[in-house]
């Protein structure tokens, strides 16, 4: 007997409800919360949203002065903020980072894995470094971060937010490594998930589409490097298709609240995954005809922080400038990165 289709939509929202009802939310007042990448950015944005609702912090970073900038916006909200200066991909800075975070607040609730790497450009401008460079911030560092507190997460049933993206779920062009360690993050949030449940860690992954966190200036940008960042950064900052800062914070904290597994932030990128997984071949044709349309590679061209291809156009941008100012993006580019 045929099952109509309303009716296994019915019982799958059903379910869903159900879930969401037995399920008691995560409490965050007087959790101790690791953000790495938290000293601007999303990772800013994403202090400043669990500490409204009452989280204690621990922000890594590798700049010194982003993160008193930080600190000092953040207190000046109520928030109590601890920092740790270190690199998400060196052992020993991770494993400081979980014993300064547990040592001052007595606690280590959540692990929230944000920092992260982006690199712009055409795929021949890429070389094998670019990948295996995505590969160890994006999606090694989380892995190595989340291993290291589990310790902790274990003993008060913690939580581990991943931060992927819609490109974990469709490979866009001239992104190609970022794509790549994305959708490995996502697949390693999967496996988290599922082995951690019995341990009574749950894990959360979030992809997010584009967000006006003004990182741009700190990606990586190959190729035709002034054309790339005038499209990169004018696309990221545009309202229509872009979310705000705070507003992405608040769905995905939300996200971690409620215990999703999954959970796409942003209409463009829903959007986006549904056609993905409704016409895989027309997006795949669709992206190829947008990947024709991008700037053409320039052989030996070097990768260069979004910062040194800004023109006047992506300079002047009133949103742009707005989104750097208000989430710590201004200071000097120190390697290409984005966070």
């Amino acid at each position: 007997m045929r099952v109509p289709k309303r009716l296994l939509l019915a019982a799958g929202v059903g379910l869903l409800s159900a879930r969401r009802l037995l399920n008691a939310p995560f409490d965050l007042r007087g959790r101790s919360v690791l953000i790495s990448g938290g000293s601007r950015g999303l990772g800013l944005a994403l202090a400043r949203e669990f500490a409204a609702r009452g989280a204690r912090l621990t922000l890594l970073a590798r700049t010194a002065a982003d993160l008193d900038r930080a600190a000092a916006d953040l207190r000046g909200r109520g928030a109590t903020v601890h920092t740790v200066t270190g690199d998400v991909t060196v052992d020993a800075d991770v494993r400081r980072a979980v014993e300064e975070a547990n040592r001052q607040h007595g606690r280590l609730d959540v692990v929230v894995n944000n920092a992260g790497i982006i690199t712009v450009g055409p795929l021949e401008n890429m070389t094998e470094e670019h990948f295996r460079e995505s590969l160890e911030v994006n999606t090694l560092a989380p892995l190595r971060l989340t291993r290291a507190a589990l310790p902790f997460l274990r003993a008060r049933g913690g939580r581990v937010l991943i931060v992927a993206s819609v490109g974990a779920k469709v490979g866009v062009p001239h992104l190609a490594p970022y794509s790549v360690s994305k959708f490995a993050v996502a697949g390693l949030g999967q496996a988290l998930r599922s082995e951690l449940a019995r341990e009574g860690v749950g894990v959360t992954t979030v992809c997010p589409g584009l967000m006006r966190t003004g990182s741009p200036r700190h990606a990586g940008v190959t190729g035709q490097a002034e054309k790339e960042y005038a499209l990169f950064a004018t696309v990221d900052n545009a309202p229509v298709l872009s979310l705000d800062a705070a507003e992405a914070a608040r769905r995905i904290v939300d996200a971690l609240v409620r215990g999703d597994a999954e959970t796409m932030v942003g209409g463009p990128a829903l959007l986006l995954r549904y056609a993905q997984a409704l016409a895989p071949q027309l997006t795949a044709d669709l992206l190829a005809l947008g990947g024709r349309l991008l700037p053409a590679p320039v052989p030996g061209a070097p990768t260069v922080p979004g910062s040194e291809a800004e023109t006047r156009v992506t300079e002047r941008n009133p949103i742009k400038q707005r989104a750097e100012a208000d989430l710590n993006e201004g200071g000097p580019t120190v390697k290409p990165e984005t966070t």
